[in-house]
């Protein structure tokens, strides 16, 4: 007996069992093949997992598989054990893991993209033409003489990269009928019209070679290592270099960021000094484009894979490097659906591929820390930057009952205005999106809040709305309070919008751009704003932590921090690291090239202790202190945390789930095993939800794995509630 066991994409943690396809014969596919499957009273597709040779159902009774959907599996079986060790880990459905490791078109039952590469060739009249004849037409001579010289064809990426833009000429070929579309197949996996590798520009500095010289003498066997580098010390360098070295042997390499936005000057980078194919990977690519590049990994043709945090399953059957750059950024961490961390998948795909994994930032994570200072990760530090630069000097400016205007102090003004004479760019750091944070009646006190969230409304001025920043909901703005009817409205705070408009008139004549998630909606916008501010075409740049994180600017030399206090208060445990961490990486961008660098922090906490341990003893000092007191409280890395959420309609309804899910807990009688709550999410309504969370606490990991397969089993088996739902996020990093 021959029995499918497939995963579908739903929120089941069971495997079903089905009959081979009608007329399959011998003919058994692989697991990690896609099947159509009929599930409930449709069809869906399904993921094979494994061929066994009984069932507890009746043999008899069972659906047959529709038909297998491609050629080969699509998951090897390196991708499966992974998949499946991460399904188990943050104990999600192995049908949701699975496919969430898939692109978007290939959850659907829809056939693999074909992959040949598009291109043009001559016509039998234009391999008959005279080129003579096209004396006026120097391109489409120039063009029709390439294809005549390869009467296959040429790929459009060649003619692009030979003569530039040409669609003009080619609609003029085609209108002659001298040419013809067609399609090419790949050759040695290599799109035509990579780019010539440039040399190196310079040697690296003694602790560049040291990091090199330790991961790369971890090649072929497990080792993770922690790159502890300042900003601007050429961490980038160092994973060049051994993305070099194990291409030249034959072999792949995983680069993994937190956001999209470092994969444009990244990419670039990688293209002028390593050799062969770069597949992309990450949301804002076309569900087409991301299939093409995902396949060209999974074929081993991609040399190096760079992404974001889904990235992380993407195939590669040659894979001797795994990197996670800004290792410390939550956004490696999915908050929803499949919640998985990709800097700790990176670990352990590297264990299962018995290959090296660096961790690189400026501002490690306190658990990458405390692994480093356990000998559990081999610490490499680089103290230097890169070339002649220099740590950027960083001050405290006390704005407490001085005038300001746009938000900056005279001081800071001052400072703007002798680097932007020099020649100099500056960049200013506000974290909050829209024109101000509170729209508010001066006559009875009314503040616009949003219906469906326990939140207030942000003014974008320009649309003339009042928005909400958690569930996207809007309203116009209001010209009368909608409580008492006056006039008398006033926007409370500073957003990036409202910075931007206020700084105009303080600088006029001065280019300025604003990079926030409002300003980067449209597609390429985004690599358009750093292009030009790398070129020094942008005096003044501002914006929210998407200016923080791995770029580089190296006309920047002073940078100004705007209202950061707020972040000083937060209740969350986390909020001080990150809070040091932001003020780090932001200060990193002054002074990145030969010109010394200077940080302005403006705040009305000056004495704060976090910003004074920052200024005396640097991000290494501030976070051994904070580890000291993560020690004390026993909160990670010291403990693991699981946070249950639930949420519903009805707002008693997730309190009474979790307080069943709590005595469920306590039936399993492990003391060890601490569940406290529960109580209301900090934002209790959210997207007309009510929301309210569990926080599961335990010091050893292997024993809270095994609490969390009993209890989630046990969870899974209560009567279903209408409207309800519920999850486990295992390592939360988001406690809201």
């Amino acid at each position: 007996m021959t029995i499918y066991r497939v995963a579908v994409e739903a929120p089941l943690a069971s495997l079903f069992d089905y009959a081979p396809p009608p007329g399959s014969g011998e003919v058994t596919p692989a697991p990690g093949s896609r099947l159509l499957v009929p599930f409930g009273r449709g069809r869906r597709v399904g993921i094979l997992v494994e061929i066994a040779t009984e069932t507890e159902q009746d043999p008899a009774a069972l659906k047959a598989v529709e038909r297998v959907l491609d050629p080969g599996p699509l998951l090897m079986p390196a991708d499966l054990a992974l998949i499946r060790w991460a399904a188990g880990y943050y104990q999600q459905p192995l049908g949701e893991a699975l496919f969430a490791a898939l692109p978007v078109r290939l959850r659907d039952p829809t056939a693999l993209l074909d992959d040949r590469i598009a291109g043009v060739a001559a016509s039998s009249a234009g391999l008959a033409a005279n080129l003579a004849a096209l004396g006026r037409a120097p391109k489409q001579r120039q063009l029709l003489g390439l294809l005549q010289a390869s009467p296959a064809g040429a790929s459009l990426a060649l003619l692009a990269d030979r003569l530039g833009d040409c669609r003009a000429t080619l609609r003029a070929l085609r209108a002659k009928g001298l040419i013809v579309d067609c399609r090419l197949e790949r050759q040695d996996g290599a799109p035509v019209g990579v780019q010539a590798v440039s040399p190196d520009p310079h040697p690296p500095n003694d602790e560049q070679s040291l990091a090199v010289t330790a991961v790369g003498g971890a090649f072929g066997r497990f080792q993770a290592f922690l790159l502890d580098g300042i900003t601007g010390s050429g961490k980038t360098e160092v994973y060049i270099r051994l993305i070099q070295r194990l291409i030249a042997a034959g072999r792949q390499a995983l680069v993994v960021v937190p956001e999209i936005g470092l994969t444009p000057q990244l990419r670039e980078r990688f293209r002028r000094r390593v050799s062969g194919p770069i597949a992309v990977l990450h949301s804002a690519l076309t569900p087409s484009e991301r299939e093409r590049n995902w396949h060209l990994a999974a074929r081993g043709e991609a040399t190096l894979v760079l992404g974001t945090r889904s990235a992380i399953f993407t195939p590669l059957p040659r894979l001797a490097l795994v990197v996670v750059d800004e290792e410390h950024d939550p956004s490696l961490k999915q908050q929803e659906g499949f919640r998985y961390s990709a800097r700790d998948l990176a670990v352990r795909r590297a264990q299962l591929a018995d290959c090296p994994v660096v961790l690189g930032t400026a501002t490690p994570s306190l658990e990458t820390l405390h692994n480093a200072r356990t000998q559990r990760y081999a610490w490499l530090r680089l103290t230097k930057r890169a070339g002649q630069a220099q740590p950027p000097a960083i001050s405290l400016l006390d704005i407490r009952g001085q005038p300001l205007r746009a938000g900056l102090s005279s001081v800071l003004r001052r400072h703007m205005q002798a680097e932007i004479a020099a020649g100099n760019q500056v960049l200013l750091f506000l974290n909050r999106r829209g024109y101000a944070p509170v729209f508010t009646c001066h006559g009875c006190g009314w503040v616009g809040g949003c219906r469906h969230c326990d939140a207030r409304l942000t003014l974008h001025l320009r649309q003339k709305r009042l928005w909400c920043h958690h569930c996207d909901w809007s309203q116009p703005l209001p010209i009368r309070c909608p409580e008492c009817q006056g006039l008398d409205l006033r926007m409370l705070g500073q957003g990036t919008q409202r910075l931007e408009d206020e700084l105009r008139p303080l600088f006029p004549g001065v280019s300025i751009a604003r990079i926030d998630r409002d300003s980067t909606r449209r597609k390429g916008e985004l690599a358009r704003l750093f292009d030009a501010a790398q070129r020094g075409e942008i005096q003044i740049l501002l914006g929210t932590q998407m200016l923080a994180k791995g770029h580089d600017f190296p006309g920047v030399t002073l940078v100004g921090i705007l209202d950061l206090d707020q972040s000083l208060y937060a209740s969350d445990f986390r909020a001080p690291e990150r809070t040091a961490q932001l003020i780090v990486q932001v200060a990193g961008r002054a002074g990145r090239a030969d010109r010394s660098g200077r940080v302005v922090i403006q705040t009305r906490h000056p004495e704060h202790p976090l910003l004074q341990s920052l200024l005396k003893d640097g991000y290494g000092g501030f976070a051994e202190a904070a580890l000291a007191e993560r020690r004390a409280a026993e909160l990670p890395p010291f403990s693991y945390l699981v946070l249950a959420r639930a949420d519903a309609p009805d707002e008693a309804q997730p309190l009474d789930f979790l307080r069943q899910a709590r005595d469920l807990g306590d039936g399993l009688g492990e003391p060890r095993v601490q569940l406290l709550g529960p109580v209301p999410a900090p934002m209790g309504r959210r997207a007309g939800r009510h929301r309210a969370q569990l926080l599961v606490q335990c010091a050893e990991r292997p024993l809270l794995q095994r609490f969390l397969g009993q209890w989630t089993a046990a969870l899974r088996r209560l009567p279903k509630r209408r409207g309800l739902r519920w999850s486990l996020d295992v390592d939360p990093q988001d406690m809201l």
